[in-house]
């Protein structure tokens, strides 16, 4: 593979970023939240102070305000800061685990201490693949509240002539289903919400052309977020843990469902399914007792 020896020396570099640590400060506001519940398309009561903030709803916080000259063409900030410099220039939402040991309510002042856990390579049929492991810590006035690990996967842009895997087919069974069209409105007001400029998901030009998708890109955070606000439409128990993996992409010239079941032990198993049945995320939760 074209490049690996390369990439071999360099992880040496990009592992010395293992350790590296930033911290941010944020307080939960109610507007944002409202704004992503629009988003979702749900009919909630205006929230309050007080009022607990439902799961991976913190992405709304601690936003990424880097200055426009510090954006790389992507519209992702330029690399070498927090984030290790990837010489590889796709870069993708992976998965992630999150394990929540408090409620974080509006109005708290919160803090984010995120940690660089590990920077690790592997040949793939599509070339190396760079994955970098970052660890998010966020507290509040009552201590610890959740923790999240982020997976970030880079990689070479596909030639012309490279053809995408099949993905496998997501489960039969779903108890819960519902159907979802994230068309580009959605994606742009998400992108806004969090403050994300990754063009991959408003620009089609940008998506299509240079990066030679089909449409324009899904969040993977927005899957995640709208496969933990199924969860929530059908069970009162708050998560313990959840844990997603991207399998494929969705795009906005198709719609796909958010799927799940109840298992025993107080589980779920949670996917999302593009529209040719195909499996495009999974998860699973774990829950609290009622």
């Amino acid at each position: 593979m074209a490049g690996t020896e390369n990439i071999s020396i360099e992880i040496d570099h990009l592992r010395s970023w293992i350790g590296r640590e930033e911290v941010a400060e944020d307080v939960i506001t109610s507007v944002p939240v409202a704004a992503l519940a629009a988003t979702l398309d749900r009919d909630d009561p205006k929230r309050q102070s007080g009022d607990e903030l439902p799961p991976l709803w913190h992405w709304l916080y601690f936003l990424p305000t880097v200055r426009q000259s510090e954006l790389a063409p992507d519209g992702h900030a330029k690399r070498g800061g927090f984030l290790p410099p990837v010489p590889l220039p796709r870069r993708m939402w992976a998965g992630a685990r999150f394990e929540f040991h408090r409620p974080l309510h509006i109005g708290e002042a919160i803090v984010r201490k995120s940690t660089i856990a590990d920077v690790s390579t592997k040949d793939s049929r599509v070339g190396p693949l760079i994955f970098v492991l970052v660890r998010h810590e966020i507290t509040g006035p009552a201590g610890l509240g959740l923790v999240e690990e982020h997976d970030i996967v880079y990689r070479e842009a596909p030639g012309s002539s490279e053809v995408a895997p099949q993905p496998p087919a997501a489960p039969t069974g779903a108890v819960w289903r519902r159907a979802i069209h994230a068309d580009e409105v959605m994606l742009f007001r998400y992108s806004a919400l969090i403050f994300v400029g990754h063009r991959i998901h408003y620009d089609r030009r940008y998506a299509t052309e240079v990066e030679g998708y089909p449409g324009l890109v899904v969040h993977g955070p927005l899957i995640a977020t709208l496969l933990a606000d199924l969860l929530r439409r059908h069970s009162s128990a708050p998560p313990k843990s959840l844990r997603f993996r991207a399998m494929s992409p969705l795009f906005d010239n198709a719609p796909f469902a958010a799927c799940g079941m109840p298992e025993p032990d107080g589980r779920a198993s949670l996917w999302a399914q593009n529209a040719e049945g195909a499996l495009a995320m999974k998860a699973e939760a774990v829950m609290h007792s009622a």
